[in-house]
């Protein structure tokens, strides 16, 4: 799958990883939920480090259809509250049975 990181470029990375994204992605919801500017912040840097060693960068005059797209490193909690799903189900969308791909609930689909 295809990952725009907003203001970066684009990252090639197997959906495989897409459930330990989601663990961090429900840790910056909780945050953002709690008003913790740091812990988001923290989470937020996290995340995006992850999809950075998980993943492969595309070359930068590459133009693939991105399957997900995630906020800027330096994205304040309003602005990825604008990202979210409508559902509150964080960036990374997830159901009770696991990530289902395909699904609006959320900006990226699980494997």
């Amino acid at each position: 799958m295809i990952v725009r990181i907003m203001g970066e470029g684009q990252v090639a990375l197997a959906e495989s990883h897409l459930a330990e994204l989601n663990k961090l992605d429900e840790e910056l919801l909780a945050e953002m939920d709690n008003g913790d500017g740091p812990g988001f912040r923290r989470t937020l840097t996290a995340l995006l480090n992850r999809v950075h060693e998980l993943g492969e960068p595309l070359p930068d005059d590459s133009l693939e259809p991105s399957d997900l797209i995630l906020p800027s490193p330096d994205a304040t909690i309003e602005e990825v509250r604008e990202l979210l799903s409508d559902d509150g189900d964080g960036l990374i969308p997830g159901t009770d049975d696991g990530l289902i791909p395909g699904t609006d609930d959320g900006l990226i689909p699980g494997p």
